[in-house]
């Protein structure tokens, strides 16, 4: 199992890197940066799973939630109707924001819906929740 996902890092690293976005690249973020993040308020976590996926296996601390289906929409909102839909304050275009779900393909689209919206310091959890509650113990 461990190879497996080794060999899936290597290709979502690849892929990450290689991507057409011109000098907006999709950095990864690791759990070790994310457990960190308590230290970091000025670093954005944003959960793209749905309420009901959070709800039944938790939330990393720190996180907020945009549903990936929410994303696109949510990024282009005035600041005042995103901060009354979301309960926090919209991120600016250079704000530093991970991105994490359950697997990490879900954040991997939300972080390219970001940077084709002008978002230019976006980071992919690649490892997500599954990683986190691997190395935290908890249930996946």
């Amino acid at each position: 199992m461990t190879f497996i996902r080794s060999l899936v890092f290597c290709f979502l690293v690849a892929q990450i890197t290689c991507n057409d976005y011109g000098k907006s690249q999709i950095l990864v973020s690791d759990y070790e940066e994310v457990k960190d993040l308590p230290n970091h308020p000025e670093k954005l976590l944003i959960d793209v799973r749905g309420p009901d996926e959070i709800k039944e296996y938790g939330k990393i601390p720190t996180s907020v939630n945009i549903p990936l289906g929410e994303v696109e929409k949510a990024l282009q909102l005035p600041k005042d109707e995103f901060k009354n839909t979301y309960n926090f304050e919209k991120p600016e275009l250079d704000h530093y924001i991970i991105f994490h779900c359950r697997s990490g393909r879900r954040s991997q689209q939300a972080s390219e819906i970001a940077v084709k919206l002008g978002y230019t310091n976006i980071h992919n959890y690649v490892g997500s929740w599954l990683d986190w509650a691997e190395k935290e113990g908890l249930n996946k």
